[in-house]
């Protein structure tokens, strides 16, 4: 890319920190606002096709809307010396696949706050209409102080809607991470994105994919027909409800998995325990503001499910008052009997 030093007289390409099979990845500084962003260069071939262009900007205009602290945010699209190009907010780290790669799989105590993040983020943009279709480790970035942010929104649904005889392995995506929907050549919708949300856990809890292939047609068929080993075998540490819960959103019937990433994200939440600096990670809370802020943070958005719950909500100063209010009503009605009496 010497040849690109510069982008619509405004983008000043730095170094590059990233290549994919559709894209590369650069730092790059806005010359206008004056600030460090990243942009991703579309290769030739899909910068020249028109039909992909128009679908392109779209999906980047829709990208460009969603504004969540668990998704990278989108700034601009252009069109210049032949390439097309997204610019995005730069996010200092790495994303969660070079993590697991270098680590293996992650303590509990690291992989379910960051899981929780990335459910989040994606269940925000459920509730705004859109689907991701392509989840994975490579497009969520993870700072060096654990805040997760999913990136790729418009070019992941840009490249879903190329002909499947016009898609190649490499921009097809990474078929160890779809769902069986997607692996029959669906539409994806939002328990999609759910299914391939539980392939990133299991892949974050156990250090392994649940299935290992040597094609995409390998992959394409366990997807569709194979069951995965319990993680908890690989893991004993992971809990048993962590265990089923990872395994109902790896069901190859979509109406089987929880519906969209908000509800997956609220059943971890529920039945995960988390400490108080995770807590505060996930609320985007400063994590020295303490236990007592974040708790009653917490507190705050739980619902009164229960029946004990209920009755410790009563507010029994209130039935008190009403109690002594009736007792001195009922006090005065001799009273008020005699006078009737004297009156008559």
């Amino acid at each position: 890319m010497d040849d690109l030093p510069l982008l619509n007289n405004r983008y000043k390409l730095v170094e590059s920190i990233g290549k994919g099979g559709m894209a590369l990845v650069y730092y790059a500084y806005d010359l206008m606002l004056d600030r460090a962003v990243a942009i991703k260069v579309l290769k030739e071939d899909l910068s020249y096709d028109q039909a992909f262009r128009d679908r392109f900007h779209l999906e980047a205009k829709a990208a460009a809307n969603l504004s969540h602290p668990n998704i990278v945010t989108v700034y601009d699209f252009g069109f210049d010396q032949d390439r097309l190009f997204i610019v995005m907010e730069h996010i200092p780290g790495t994303d969660l696949k070079t993590l697991l790669s270098q680590n293996g799989r992650l303590p509990l105590d690291q992989a379910i706050p960051l899981l929780i993040q990335a459910c989040s983020g994606i269940g925000y943009a459920h509730r705004a209409g859109l689907v991701h279709c392509d989840i994975k480790p490579h497009n969520m970035l993870v700072t060096p102080d654990l805040r997760l942010k999913v990136t790729d929104f418009g070019i992941a649904r840009a490249l879903a809607s190329i002909h499947p005889d016009e898609k190649n392995n490499e921009i097809w995506g990474s078929p160890q991470y779809f769902s069986p929907e997607q692996a029959v050549g669906a539409a994806p919708q939002p328990a999609s994105d759910v299914y391939s949300l539980g392939v990133v856990m299991y892949e974050t809890l156990t250090g392994q994919l649940p299935f290992d292939g040597e094609t995409p047609q390998d992959y394409a068929n366990q997807h569709l027909h194979t069951r995965p080993i319990p993680p908890r075998q690989l893991n004993p540490l992971i809990p048993v409800e962590l265990d089923e819960i990872v395994l109902k959103v790896l069901s190859k019937e979509p109406s089987q998995r929880y519906r969209t990433a908000d509800q997956l994200g609220r059943v971890l939440q529920t039945n995960v325990q988390l400490n108080e600096e995770n807590l505060a990670r996930i609320y985007g809370m400063p994590v020295d503001h303490g236990a007592t802020t974040v708790s009653r943070m917490v507190e705050d958005t739980a619902p009164v499910s229960t029946l004990a719950e209920q009755v410790n909500a009563i507010d029994w100063v209130t039935i008190l008052l009403g109690l002594a209010t009736i007792a001195a009503v009922g006090g005065l009605i001799p009273l008020w009997i005699a006078v009737l009496f004297n009156i008559l």
